[in-house]
């Protein structure tokens, strides 16, 4: 391909939804969203596999499903960069038994994707942006990107959903200072995020939200009422299916009916109403983080195909004490917002710069086992950081460095996304100096170097899903915790300071006092910071005392010993 094609070849915009993808590109300096040869915009996300080894795609394959709904594969993106068993919630179809993987199901939809927009646009593309919700780990991006990859397309950013939403939103509003939330429930994720839009450029100021909660688990909920009143298998196909449909249907109307059972809108409302509460945390957390009040905020954008029940939007009018923004079709707002960053990179949209956040603390963990934080939570990207970190024990000759993410203050009740061991020469005990680097890039992947300054050797990790090795919480259930545990944490951390201080004080009062001879004071004040070690009750407050009253005590100490040494020094000099 000569480079002129290769330059005017057009960047794909892709949402790669939980029920439903679309991809769209810019044309003409209008980002428009590409049909298939039905003429739809919308491509389900389903992928079927036959026993004969053919693959089908989108409608195709949803078709399919009730006759085959062990070979046919939905809401694949609840299982990407998980491992098996994490995802929440229990499948019809088994993929280890069909021998594929979430990375492989996702790409065929991306093939498919890839397929519409080249017959639309009659000419080959190769790259794209693709969305992902805001909460997705570095093990959930990297997988994405890999999915593209094995699809034949050079990812060229991964997306935040929110902020392709409030991008789709705001182009033509570039001029403005506006805070906007951005209220994002789709088929199997929920985000919120506040967003400042000045000046051409969209900050992401807090993100929150639960990568487990969408219209699919609404759907299931209606399916068991459904079983129940029909007495029908809980697990029918068919059964969720017309749950679906009377859900969307019950948007518009007071009732709908399935197999002669009539459902009201009530009955919707109050099967829905607890999984829909379960909103209002994380949206005042997004504006608690953001340092705003729902009155703050000049526009509350709804997206994500739930958004069209009327609930969700009461809901919402209620919590944020505004009309939502419905100007945007909720279902097409987020691929319409990567089209525009896809335009924005191929040059064919003006310049927007969006500044994401990182949605959870990222750091190491230091000597005592605690977590030492290098990028604070809601730290915008890209973004660098570093600390030089020294050996805590003498004739130490390497440095395990255990990479976290999260909010607890000890680094066993974080997330470990990878490790680096650096050897050093061994020697005393603060002799080596590794220097430690965080780099996120605006993908939100995580890059890690680690150097020792002495050798000036390099040891790096890319966190990838591969590398991952991480208690997958939710990172939603990550933040409930650390507020949960907040006192008893910082208590923890407390001690363990407290701790390490005391055992590295005692043994050198123990010398000092075996040069000087006896101090009453300081042998009581020893004895006390003993015994608090030793008891079982961790009063951190009373430990971090008697070290303090310990070290002022030993004051005199200190001054006797250099005392004694210099003229220890004067005498081998024979200057005395």
């Amino acid at each position: 391909m000569k480079p002129e094609t290769l330059k005017s070849e057009p960047i794909l915009g892709i949402d790669l939804g939980t029920t439903n993808s679309l991809v769209g590109v810019v044309d003409s300096g209008f980002p428009i969203l590409l049909a298939d040869e039905t003429g739809s915009r919308s491509t389900p996300s389903v992928v079927g596999l036959a026993e004969d080894g053919k693959i089908s795609v989108g409608a195709v394959a949803l078709r399919q499903r009730a006759l085959h709904p062990t070979r046919t594969i939905t809401s694949v993106k609840r299982l990407i960069g998980r491992r098996p068993g994490e995802a929440g919630w229990t499948p019809p179809y088994s993929l280890s038994d069909l021998k594929t993987s979430p990375v492989e199901v996702s790409a065929e939809i991306l093939k498919h994707l890839k397929a519409v927009a080249e017959r639309a646009l009659e000419q080959p593309v190769s790259r794209a942006v693709i969305t992902v919700p805001a909460y997705f780990n570095d093990a959930q991006r990297n997988a994405t990107r890999r999915a593209g990859e094995l699809a034949r397309l050079e990812v060229l950013r991964i997306l935040s959903e929110p902020t392709a939403a409030a991008l789709a939103y705001g182009l033509d509003k570039l001029g403005e200072h506006q805070k906007v939330a951005v209220f994002d429930l789709g088929g199997g994720t929920f985000d919120i995020s506040v967003l400042e839009m000045r000046e051409g450029t969209f900050q992401v100021l807090s993100t929150a939200g639960d990568t487990q909660l969408g219209g699919d688990d609404i759907d299931r909920l209606l399916a068991e009422f459904i079983s129940d009143r029909l007495k029908l298998p809980p697990n029918d196909i068919r059964v969720l299916e017309g749950a679906e449909s009377v859900k969307k249907r019950l948007s518009n109307d007071e009732t709908a009916s399935f197999h002669g059972l009539h459902i009201t809108r009530a009955e919707l409302e109050r099967i829905a109403r607890p999984w829909i509460e379960r909103t209002r945390l994380h949206c005042l957390r997004a504006l608690s983080d953001a340092g705003l009040k729902p009155e703050q905020l000049d526009e509350v954008i709804l997206v994500g195909g739930s958004t069209r029940m009327p609930l969700v939007r009461d809901y919402v009018r209620e919590l944020f004490q505004r009309e939502p923004n419905t100007s945007q079709n909720p279902d097409e707002a987020i691929a319409l917002g990567a089209t525009i960053q896809a335009g924005i990179l191929g040059g064919s949209l003006r310049q927007v710069l969006l500044l994401d956040v990182t949605p959870l603390s990222l750091g190491i963990e230091t000597f005592g086992g605690l977590m030492n934080i290098i990028i604070p939570r809601n730290t915008t990207i890209p973004a660098k950081a570093g600390e030089m970190f020294t050996n805590a024990v003498a004739n130490q000759d390497n440095m395990l460095i255990r990479i976290l993410q999260g909010e607890r203050e000890l680094a066993k009740d974080n997330w470990e996304l990878g490790r680096i061991e650096v050897p050093f020469p061994a020697g005393p005990k603060g002799s080596a100096r590794v220097g430690v680097q965080f780099s996120l890039d605006a993908n939100g992947i995580l890059n890690v170097l680690a150097r020792d300054t002495a050798t000036n050797t390099d040891s790096t990790l890319e966190i990838s899903g591969t590398a991952i090795d991480v208690e997958d919480e939710r990172v939603e259930q990550m933040i409930a915790e650390s507020v949960d545990f907040a006192f008893e944490d910082m208590n923890e951390r407390i001690w363990t300071e407290a701790k390490l201080k005391a055992e590295e004080l005692l043994p050198a009062v123990d010398a000092a006092l075996a040069q000087l001879g006896e101090s009453t004071e300081v042998r009581e004040c020893a004895a006390e910071v003993r015994r608090l070690l030793d008891s079982p009750e961790h009063n951190a407050a009373a430990l971090k005392a008697a070290n303090q009253k310990l070290d002022d005590a030993t004051q005199s100490l200190a001054v006797m010993l250099i005392e004694r040494a210099m003229e220890e020094s004067l005498v081998r000099r024979g200057l005395v």
